[in-house]
């Protein structure tokens, strides 16, 4: 009887066991609710990877595709397109309606016929090699965006094939002397483009483009500082991030990677925008602005309306009657 008594002692014990066991998970559960549905929605977005065995050392290069990879395939195939289009349509526009209502910016006062050195040879140099690369760079990406749906219906599939593996080829080795520009523009002119006062008085008075007002500047105004530093800044990232997407895999993994470009690209149209207006103003825009970095020497008349500080400084230095005649500039006007 006493050993009948143990056995049922021994089955209730066990019984008690069991439950205490299977109620863990259920307390557990009870605790932190939200537990399981973190790794199950886990769980759900690593679904429809698709990753495979390389042969090169990197192991991270064998994921062939991964859930990120479907949003930024939508933000590459869709929003960038959409971004790239307003920004320089938008641009473009803005230029147009601006020339066909104020037209040029003339110099008010003529030409005086003397000229003012405002940048030399080696400043041009760094300038115009930047400037021929950042063209090259920006045709050939904009191709990488919109070359299919608009390049491709006009000139066939093997004439875009043949275009777009040399158009890759001058982006990538271009890159190089541009990241070099870059460096040399940021080093050249970084203590000409502080902010200061006279700028917000510039910025204040629309910088002159209007009317018969010449707010006065330093050798950059308020608008050139902005130039230079969307120069500086954005090709220090479409740089960064470029040489990012050259070299997969050595610093960072797809994901990585995907972010990458998504910066690349949308600095990279941004930066092609801005440089349209600035094209724009160093030409057909504003008379004499071309002749800074085409010649290297301005007119004292363009000095004295755009940069009348600068000019009033280099005098400072050089005295007075420091304007080269120019004969032939005067006779053309």
């Amino acid at each position: 009887m006493a050993s009948f008594e143990r056995i049922i002692r021994l089955a209730f014990g066990a019984c008690a066991l069991l439950l205490l066991v299977m109620a863990a998970p259920a307390s557990a559960q009870q605790v932190n609710p939200t537990a399981s549905a973190v790794k199950e929605q886990q769980l759900l977005q690593e679904l429809n990877r698709i990753q495979g065995r390389v042969s090169i050392p990197d192991q991270r290069s064998g994921v062939l595709e991964q859930p990120q990879g479907r949003e930024w395939r939508e933000f590459r195939n869709v929003t960038l397109r959409w971004i790239g289009g307003i920004a320089i349509l938008g641009m473009i526009a803005a230029i147009v309606i601006f020339y066909l209502s104020v037209g040029m910016v003339r110099l008010e006062a003529g030409r005086s016929g003397r000229t003012i050195v405002r940048f030399n040879m080696f400043e041009r140099f760094v300038h115009w090699m930047t400037a021929t690369c950042f063209i090259v760079l920006a045709i050939s990406g904009l191709n990488i965006t919109f070359g299919r749906p608009l390049l491709l219906p006009l000139i066939g599939f093997e004439a875009f094939s043949e275009w777009s593996q040399w158009a890759k080829y001058a982006h990538n080795y271009l890159s190089f002397p541009f990241t070099i520009g870059v460096v040399l523009i940021f080093l050249m002119w970084v203590g000409g483009n502080i902010p200061n006062k006279v700028d917000v008085d510039w910025a204040r008075r629309g910088g002159g483009l209007i009317g018969h007002d010449h707010p006065p500047a330093y050798r950059f105004n308020a608008g050139q500082k902005m130039i230079y530093w969307i120069v500086v800044i954005g090709g220090g990232l479409v740089a960064t991030t470029g040489y990012a997407l050259m070299f997969p895999f050595y610093m960072t993994g797809i994901e990585a990677m995907q972010m990458a470009q998504i910066v690349h690209s949308i600095v990279a149209v941004l930066f092609v925008a801005a440089m349209i207006g600035h094209i724009y103003i160093g030409t057909i825009g504003m008379e004499g602005a071309f002749e800074a970095m085409g010649s290297g020497e301005v007119d004292v008349n363009w000095a004295r309306e755009h940069h009348s500080l600068w000019l009033d400084e280099q005098r400072a230095r050089t005295g007075p009657n420091d304007g080269r005649p120019h004969p032939a500039t005067a006779a053309a006007e």
